[in-house]
């Protein structure tokens, strides 16, 4: 009875979690909630405790050096034609410039003289 209950609780959270990815801040919770619970008695070794922190500062610059690179791929990008998809609508223009929200980077696509902010995800070519 129990792993039937633990097995539905992992699949429930598995699909509300979708296809986010663990960050940075998941990654210090973890860390936290693992030193909270640990046993007194036997409490986590020191090289272990550094080992996970090595992690987690290797974590945090990896992805400060993937925003920058998208920034920087993003930047080749202005001038040229981009197909993107946005709401289900297919969506075709001249890229004038990039956007930042919160990490994200966003391309600035003119097209039928609108002008949308389009995450580059979601686009399809580039030419």
């Amino acid at each position: 009875m129990n792993v039937i209950n633990t097995e539905y609780n992992v699949s429930n959270q598995q699909q509300k979690l979708g296809t986010t990815n663990l960050g940075k801040d998941d990654f210090l919770k973890l860390l936290v909630t693992q030193l909270r619970y640990q046993n007194p008695l036997e409490p986590m070794d020191n090289k272990e405790y550094i080992a996970q922190l090595a992690q987690f500062s290797s974590l945090e610059q990896m992805q400060n050096l993937n925003m920058q690179l998208a920034s920087l791929s993003a930047i080749n990008t202005i001038g040229k034609t981009a197909k993107a998809v946005v709401e289900q609508k297919e969506i075709e223009g001249i890229i004038k410039g990039i956007a930042f929200d919160k990490g994200r980077v966003n391309l600035i696509i003119v097209g039928n003289e609108s002008e949308i902010k389009v995450p580059i995800e979601n686009v399809a070519e580039i030419r």
